[in-house]
């Protein structure tokens, strides 16, 4: 199977924070990635912006030299300096008036007009101003706004209410990179387009469903961002949010925007509030060599979470008694990310051998090895008997689609083609973010006003043991975490 590249018009786009680590390390690299697929076109404008001051050749240098380290094997591409040709660079304070007259001299008037704020969220409502200020807030601007969405509720109200001050919600894209994984998009066509699975997509069928992020890296060098945040702020309230939403939505009347997402927001209308029982709390400890996360924030009292799992039930007539459990943390045993659909037993084995029958697992890995698993029980081969044994049908996407596999766009590269093309299903709607955070914020304000520590775990290990025993007491496991 080849893949279909769909090219876009002529574009400008608008880089704030070029020079920092986000858009060296996926936005530059991803974009230089679509213009050698042929989804660029040889029009179309790249304008990196930061405070750092530098002519637009030392720019293109420093792009040439991202694009060496994370995507070392294109960096003798033929068409490598044609791309960075295609870069500009305009040095811009937010917070003072020189180099927005030279920014706006730069754009066209004739071509899709993207921003992307790559910048701490502090930086929103200045450059927002800014652009208002120099006219570049008009109707034709898409800007892209990267996550923290907000700090807990009021911070994101507070945000979105800036924003729709200037521009429509037809204009902001929100950003979540999970949501362009080729992975969770193929989790909405194997619902949607076939009916092999939807029946069976209910609490009548599943048992419960896991969803899993976890990274085998600590907080080093995010430690003062990452200790305000923690574990439930900076992944359950989004990325996991997200993927549960697309698990658990009713099938859209359509595919556009607003009908996926309204979908999205009565799976997060949904949720039971959490039960204190159900919740488990982590800190990694130090090991050896390894720094322990207080080491690593520079905080020896934090008791901030670098771990989190957590048992949610939605309140609806699909999925009342099928439980949702959630896990993320630092330091874990594995680099994955994944979700297992784990169906219920059959109600009665014919079976009269010592193996009984597994549980029917449908597992959608979205990291390291995107694709999909369907596990099933068959007769092992062989005389002797009927004996038992589970399989998985395998679907690795970067084997299965294609003679030599398949070159999967990295999650940034899609989305923002899709920015350019103004497809916003993908993206964030302003309601769905504080409906995230009206469910998260008694969680969190619960733990500030509580006195107990996180439960401390060893890097390299599946997490806390409590949070073994939040699957135990309901008679399950947690799947092993592997790479």
């Amino acid at each position: 199977m080849v893949s279909r590249v769909i090219p876009v018009e002529a574009f400008d786009l608008v880089i704030f924070g070029a020079t920092g680590d986000l858009a060296q390390r996926k936005i530059l690299p991803g974009l230089f990635r679509r213009f050698v697929a042929g989804q660029m076109p040889d029009d179309a404008r790249i304008i990196g912006s930061a405070r750092t001051r530098m002519e637009a050749g030392e720019f293109r240098d420093q792009v040439r030299a991202a694009i060496a380290a994370h995507d070392g094997p294109r960096i003798d591409h033929p068409q490598l300096d044609a791309f960075l040709q295609l870069l500009d660079y305009v040095p811009l304070d937010a917070g003072a008036p020189d180099g927005w007259a030279d920014l706006r001299g730069r754009l066209r008037p004739d071509v899709v007009r993207a921003v992307y704020f790559s910048v701490a969220p502090s930086l929103f409502a200045t450059l927002v101003q800014g652009m208002s200020e120099q006219g570049l807030a008009d109707a034709d601007t898409r800007i892209v706004v990267e996550k923290p969405f907000g700090h807990d509720l009021a911070s994101a109200r507070a945000l979105n209410e800036m924003l729709s001050q200037h521009f429509s919600e037809a204009q902001i894209y929100r950003i979540d990179h999970y949501l362009g994984k080729e992975t969770v998009q193929n989790l909405m066509a194997v619902r949607f387009a076939n009916i092999l699975l939807e029946p069976l997509w209910n609490a009548h069928y599943v048992d419960h469903v896991q969803i899993t992020v976890a990274e085998t890296v600590g907080v080093a060098g995010r430690g003062g961002y990452y200790d305000d945040a923690g574990a439930m702020r900076d992944m359950v309230q989004n990325h996991l949010m997200q993927l549960l939403c697309l698990i658990a939505m009713e099938p859209p009347v359509r595919f556009d925007p607003d009908a996926v997402r309204d979908e999205k927001l009565k799976v997060l209308r949904a949720l039971a509030p959490v039960a204190p029982d159900d919740i488990v709390r982590g800190q990694y400890r130090g090991a050896g060599a390894i720094a322990g996360y207080a080491e690593d924030v520079d905080n020896p009292d934090s008791r901030t979470e670098s771990f989190v799992a957590l048992k949610v039930r939605l309140v609806n007539w699909r999925w009342q008694g099928t439980p949702f459990y959630l896990r993320t943390g630092k330091r874990l045993r594995a680099r994955a990310s994944e979700i297992a659909i784990v169906f219920r037993m059959p109600p009665h084995s014919i079976f009269d051998t010592p193996e009984l029958p597994r549980a029917n697992e449908l597992v959608i890995r979205l990291q390291p090895d995107e694709g999909m698993d369907l596990k099933m029980m068959i007769k092992e081969p062989g005389p002797g008997g009927m004996r038992l044994v589970p399989v998985a049908l395998d679907m690795s996407f970067a084997e299965a689609l294609g003679e030599d596999g398949v070159d999967l766009p990295d999650a940034y590269e899609r989305l923002i083609m899709d920015v350019i093309r103004g497809n916003q299903t993908l993206f964030m709607r302003g309601d769905e973010v504080e409906a995230a955070w009206a469910w998260t914020d008694p969680v969190v304000d619960a733990w500030a006003a509580g006195t107990a520590r996180p439960e401390p775990y060893d890097p390299g290990s599946a997490g806390p043991d409590a949070a073994t025993q939040l699957m135990q007491r309901d008679g399950r496991r947690w799947r092993d975490m592997r790479n």
